[in-house]
């Protein structure tokens, strides 16, 4: 049977993973794409980044977005959170700053989870320089809902 997921639960699962999948709308059709990003329980808002193109294009014309983060064991036993929220471009030295929270976040999720420091971190600013400056964004989180089936 499937069962809602308490908020508490479904904070844990935001904070506790680092991909997910962002839903977003582009003329007029939807659009779902894998992301990292960093949930920062201070300022209750989801954190991420990236190289401007359709998926920023699309954001910044139709701010509404959705971000869905899944565990997975079996088609059994599993669990996932759907947050709604609106898109935020940030600029100049708050991007600089939400950027290297996102970062460290990130890494310290890795460790947590895995009991490793990623190797991503170390190319993090190689690659970025490759892609050009990135477009860091917030969802500013306008509702959390989860669901789960333990079988």
């Amino acid at each position: 049977m499937i069962k809602d997921l308490e908020l508490s639960e479904c904070l844990d699962l935001l904070r506790n993973n680092y991909i997910g999948r962002l839903a977003f709308v582009s003329h007029g059709d939807p659009y779902i794409v894998p992301i990292t990003y960093f949930h920062d329980s201070e300022e209750k808002n989801i954190l991420s980044y990236a190289a401007t193109g359709h998926k920023i294009e699309a954001m910044r014309r139709y701010g509404s977005v959705a971000l869905q983060i899944d565990e997975i064991k079996s088609i059994q036993q599993w669990r996932s959170v759907q947050v709604h929220g609106k898109f935020e471009e940030l600029h100049g030295s708050t991007a600089k700053k939400y950027l290297h929270r996102f970062v460290e976040g990130v890494q310290d999720t890795i460790i947590q989870k895995k009991g490793i420091s990623p190797k991503f971190i170390q190319d993090f600013s190689s690659r970025l320089q490759k892609r050009g400056i990135p477009i860091v964004y917030r969802i500013s989180i306008n509702d959390i809902n989860g669901k789960f089936r333990d079988d």
